[in-house]
This record gives C-alpha cells, sequence and structure tokens, in this order.
C-alpha cells in the first residue's frame, strides 16, 4: 500500500517545489526588474498591492504545504524501504523549510510588511529613496530562497529518479 500511495505524493512535491521555486524565480527574473524601472512611486504601490494579494488560497498550498508534502513523501519511502529517495525528499523538506519558507517569513515579510506602512510620497526623491533601500535587500534575500527553493527541487528530482530506479 506505501507503494501506491508513494508515486501520488511524490508527484504532488514535485508540482509544489516546482510551483514555489517558479514563484520566486519570476521575482527574480522579471518582477524586481520591471518595478525598478518603473517610477520609484509606482514601484511601492504596486509591491504594496502585491504583497497584500499574495496570501490567498492558490498561493497557501505552494508556499506552505511544500515541506509537509515533502516530508511525507520521505516517510513513505522510507516504509517502502527506498532509503535513498526518503532522504532526499527529506533533504528537499529541510532544505525548502530552511531557506525558503522560514527565510520568507523571517526576512522578507517583515520587510513587507515595513513598506505596507509607507504612505507613497509625493515628491520623487523620496520615494526613490524609499524604493532603493528596500528593493535591493529584499532581491538579495529573494534570490536566496530561489536558490533554496532551486535545490529543493533538484532533491525532489532526485528522488523520483530514486523511486524509477528502485521500483522498476
Amino acid at each position: 500500500m506505501t507503494r501506491y500511495a508513494l508515486l501520488p505524493v511524490a508527484l504532488l512535491a514535485l508540482l509544489l517545489s516546482g510551483a514555489i521555486f517558479g514563484f520566486f524565480f519570476a521575482w527574480v527574473c522579471s518582477t524586481m526588474w520591471g518595478l525598478d524601472a518603473a517610477d520609484p512611486a509606482v514601484a511601492i504601490a504596486a509591491m504594496q498591492a502585491m504583497n497584500a494579494s499574495v496570501r490567498n488560497a492558490v498561493f497557501f498550498p505552494a508556499f506552505f504545504l511544500t515541506p509537509v508534502v515533502l516530508l511525507i513523501a520521505a516517510l513513505l519511502a522510507r516504509q517502502a524501504q527506498l532509503r535513498p529517495a526518503s532522504y532526499a525528499f527529506g533533504g528537499a523538506a529541510l532544505v525548502y523549510l530552511l531557506g525558503g519558507l522560514i527565510l520568507t517569513l523571517m526576512v522578507n515579510v517583515p520587510m513587507n510588511e515595513t513598506l505596507a506602512e509607507v504612505n507613497v510620497p509625493g515628491d520623487s526623491q523620496a520615494a526613490r529613496e524609499i524604493w532603493q533601500a528596500y528593493s535591493a535587500p529584499w532581491q538579495g534575500w529573494n534570490i536566496a530562497r530561489t536558490v533554496f527553493s532551486g535545490i529543493a527541487l533538484l532533491l525532489t528530482g532526485v528522488a523520483l529518479t530514486q523511486l524509477r530506479h528502485r521500483t522498476g
């Protein structure tokens, strides 16, 4: 029975890992560059709106459930005596939990909450200073969580190849 449950859970783990990596990656390669190219007052208002809208039922599973599903996959693989897959799923869960979810909650979310309290200034120089003070560090931390999420996705792929090799 464990082997029958493992494949759907493993595929869900892959889907969620890919979704959260893609979410963070999109911020790296398009969203923040676009905001940096915009008028700083517009960038501040847009980021405030995006941060307010991200707390939704579509985002929730990828952000919060990825480490849970990865851990379940690790436990199922362990029960099926597929230790290499179990270690890879478990490693992916730990990497994303620490470098994606917890990093976001401890760094990016507080930065977003601080920005949410800002009244967008009418003065373009003041807006530029606020945006520059926010954007550069936020992007650095976002790159970190993108890399960690990418490693978690890679480990999930490794785990799936281990399932294929071990289960025939």
